[in-house]
């Protein structure tokens, strides 16, 4: 199988998004980057910003909408990924106050329906995990994340494993990645600095195994690596250049 297109999310860059978005993304072009994930258009409307990547060269690779957003308007969202070029459709986050075990319920059923019509529409729905999602539920007795996973239909709910937040609660990686095999186009690549704190770190900075997450390409539909650095000590920009320039090393 061919490597990967590799994205940047662009939360890494909201501060440059929000500044001047048309530079910041001919500079993530310039740094070789194939596409975005999006996380809102740096205040240009969704026509302007599909002009934009398209005068660069950039792929739309998928999009993070916030679950109210997608409750209330679907269509619209949907409608936005086809204006894009964007196959993905994204659930980011869950706020601290929809996480109990009812509310982890009502969101798998959510999930399911809009999977479903995401899929009648050419739009893949995506969860994006944090660590959050790896406590077990009192009743239920599995990891929210597994329980998401198990209780919808894998080709309605496609996963985009965060190997950060995975890393980070002790979990392997690359038994999460292997273990949803074909329902994992998207892939946020992060790593994690070695001491106690467990910053967010450039790739190939850290403690989490990134070249062996990105050997399981070869063996898998990965469509998209995600580079993403939620908070970063350098520039965000010099941060991804650093990032970028490793994976690119370690996919020749």
């Amino acid at each position: 199988m061919r490597q990967p297109k590799i994205a940047v999310q662009l939360y890494t860059l909201r501060e440059e998004m929000e500044n001047d978005p048309k530079q910041t993304l001919r500079t993530v072009a310039d740094l070789g980057f194939d596409g975005v994930e999006f996380a809102g258009y740096g205040g240009l409307s969704v026509e302007e910003m599909k002009e934009t990547i398209d005068h660069l060269g950039l792929k739309a690779a998928s999009s993070h909408v916030p679950l109210a957003v997608l409750k209330e308007d679907l269509v619209g969202a949907i409608k936005e990924q086809k204006i894009l070029g964007s196959k993905y459709l994204v659930v980011p986050f869950l706020m601290e106050d929809g996480r109990s075990e009812e509310d982890y319920q009502a969101l798998i059923a959510f999930l399911q329906e809009a999977g479903k019509t995401c899929k009648r529409e050419g739009i893949r729905l995506c969860y994006h995990n944090h660590d959050f999602e790896l406590d077990v539920l009192p009743t239920d007795g599995r990891q929210a994340l597994t329980a998401i996973f198990d209780e919808t239909n894998r080709d309605d709910v496609m996963t985009e494993l965060d190997v950060y937040w995975l890393k980070k609660r002790e979990e392997d990686p690359l038994e999460w990645v292997q273990r949803y095999k074909g329902r994992t186009p998207l892939v946020h690549l992060k790593d994690m600095t070695t001491d106690d704190e467990k910053f967010f770190a450039e790739l190939g900075t850290g403690g989490v195994d990134i070249e062996a997450i990105t050997k399981l390409a070869m063996t898998q539909p990965i469509e998209w690596w995600v580079i993403e650095q939620d908070v970063s000590r350098k520039s965000p920009l010099e941060s991804i250049a650093i990032s970028m320039k490793y994976l690119k090393q370690i996919t020749k």
